[in-house]
């Protein structure tokens, strides 16, 4: 455990946090487009690892501009909200509501994300990282749209399908 003395070590934590938390990730959105049904839900996901592959990439930059070397410590909320999206895609249930759980389980993780990438980032401005603070706005940034896509998918189709009970063909 390393020893927490001032904001600068808060952020180096917190970034490993995160580091740990995107590699986490890519091993379980592809699972997560796999039992998608829904066509758009599934290329949101597909997309999703895209992006948090780039996000990875954009964390080592960061690490770099800070003139660490990057690594990650196990994130535990990632683990759990992980371990409940895997027993959205376990549970019996109509594709519809599956795909409307989802995006409940997908959005849950790019809350904790936002808010993650919105503390390191301020730290990063208040520590004067400029060049970090800026990197880090820019997956902030994705991980909003990627919450506000699933919020369209969910209103525009997931959740009426789920209403009925419709099984997806």
């Amino acid at each position: 455990m390393v020893a927490l003395n001032d904001l600068n070590d808060l952020l180096l934590d917190q970034l490993r946090d995160l580091y740990n938390a995107e590699a986490q990730l890519t091993k379980a959105l592809p699972k997560m487009a796999k039992a998608a049904k829904n066509p758009e839900l599934k290329q949101a996901f597909t997309k999703h690892l895209e992006q948090t592959e780039e996000h990875i990439n954009r964390l080592d930059q960061v690490f770099e501009t800070l003139g660490e070397r990057a690594k990650g410590k196990t994130c535990q909320a990632m683990k759990g909200l992980i371990e409940e999206g895997k027993e959205v895609i376990d549970e019996d249930a109509v594709d519809s509501v599956r795909d409307a759980a989802l995006i409940a389980a997908a959005q849950r993780v790019e809350h904790y994300e936002i808010a993650g990438y919105g503390t390191v980032r301020t730290y990063a401005e208040r520590l004067g990282h400029k060049e970090a603070a800026e990197l880090l706005q820019q997956t902030l940034d994705e991980e909003g749209e990627t919450d506000k896509l699933l919020t369209q998918l969910a209103e525009s189709c997931v959740n009426e399908l789920a209403e009925a009970g419709v099984d997806d063909e």
